[in-house]
């Protein structure tokens, strides 16, 4: 491994904060792998994504006590519900403007991110009480990302939230509720390998039946040189499948381990009480490794949400008080909304692993450059179109 100056470590740390994607198309093509071959023919990769989609849906709502609800693609600017993201501002989303009655009643509006914050306040909308939540077929735009393998500017997600009891913001509880998930991902595997018998192959070992949970700052006392990619890279080579707990605090090189927007997870909290470490933050993410790709391939990222007290906290911290004006921002330092848990896991990204795939092009209809259609096409990926 290639040994960095302070200065270019530091350089390649801040750079891997937030940026998704390879970066380049080069290096893109060079990831790519050469003897690619689809186990699923385009018609049973088709039959194959909505069973598979209906198996995670319907076993999500199950373990978790969800209820499928529907959620808006686009949302009024003045209400704060839109996700960011991330708390430096460099995805913004698409915003257009609704004249409306010849302009004498115009909405400012913008296509949703994600429903990060939507589902909060759905919770109160449905009545959610603690124990009880909501499940979303969740569609966004993401313009600001670079497109690649496994980013694309459509974003498709069940997205979901779940009422909790002030008890339960705690390490312990995150876990227990992770793990329901990684149950229905390793059932949702075996369900489609029962289906398409074609989809077990040596090649590409399944998911392991536990899943490691590792506290960020654990992860960098391993690879304190390494940026937060290739920490996670290296860590997937010893465990196949983690959940990364605490993304979002400052770690003790100074910088968190990914950016996290200030106002849905708690990335602030001390649990240090539970851990017997210095760690922060009740959040984390799914990662896997990608035998197709031989990448790191990440799932689902989710935590339990702030409380007045963390919300105050994360926006000071993150020079973002000014959003306290927002109803969002307000319905929470108000204590109007439910205490809760939630997150998002990708849909293409899940199906393009379970289903074998190098590309998420294979398992869901969007935009591509005419650069990376190219290079799918040399590389015998079908884009779909």
């Amino acid at each position: 491994m290639a040994t960095l100056t302070h200065d270019k470590q530091a350089d390649a740390k801040q750079a891997d904060l937030a940026g998704p994607g390879i970066g380049n198309y080069t290096e893109l093509e060079q990831a790519l792998p050469n003897d690619y071959r689809s186990l699923l023919d385009r018609r049973d990769t088709q039959k194959a994504i909505f069973q598979v989609k209906r198996y995670i849906e319907d076993n999500l709502c199950k373990a978790l006590n969800l209820m499928m609800v529907e959620v808006p693609l686009i949302v009024d600017v003045e209400s704060g519900v839109n996700d960011m993201l991330d708390r430096d501002g460099s995805r913004t989303p698409v915003s257009f403007h609704i004249s409306n009655d010849r302009g004498l009643h115009p909405i400012d509006s913008q296509v949703v991110q994600a429903a990060t914050k939507w589902k909060r306040v759905a919770l109160k909308q449905f009545d959610c009480k603690p124990g009880e939540g909501i499940c979303t077929d969740m569609r966004a735009v993401r313009k600001d990302y670079f497109l690649d393998h496994d980013h694309s500017a459509y974003v498709d997600q069940w997205d979901w939230e779940r009422s909790i009891h002030p008890e339960d913001r705690k390490v312990a509880f995150l876990k227990e509720i992770v793990q329901k998930i990684w149950k229905v991902l390793v059932g949702a595997e075996k369900f489609a390998q029962d289906l398409f018998p074609a989809l077990r192959d040596p090649r590409f070992p399944n998911l392991p039946e536990e899943l490691v949970f590792l506290q960020a700052e654990e992860i960098l006392d391993m690879f304190p040189k390494l940026p937060r990619k290739q920490r996670e890279t290296e860590i997937l080579q010893k465990y196949p499948a983690v959940f990364i707990i605490g993304i979002g605090w400052p770690l003790k090189d100074g910088y968190p381990h990914e950016n996290r927007a200030a106002d849905y997870d708690d990335w602030i909290t001390d649990t240090k009480k539970e851990t017997h470490k210095d760690t922060h933050g009740l959040n984390g993410d799914i990662l896997v490794w990608n035998s197709v790709t031989k990448r790191r391939h990440e799932l689902t990222s989710m935590g339990i949400r702030v409380n007045a007290e963390t919300l105050r906290r994360q926006l000071e911290m993150s020079n973002l008080l000014g959003n306290l004006q927002f109803p969002y921002h307000q319905a929470i330092i108000n204590n109007e909304l439910p205490l809760s848990i939630g997150g998002g896991i990708g849909q293409s990204r899940t199906l393009m692993l379970l289903l074998r795939k190098a590309h998420l092009g294979e398992v869901s209809v969007t935009v591509w450059p005419k650069i990376l259609k190219e290079i799918c096409a040399k590389k015998n990926i079908f884009v779909l179109e």
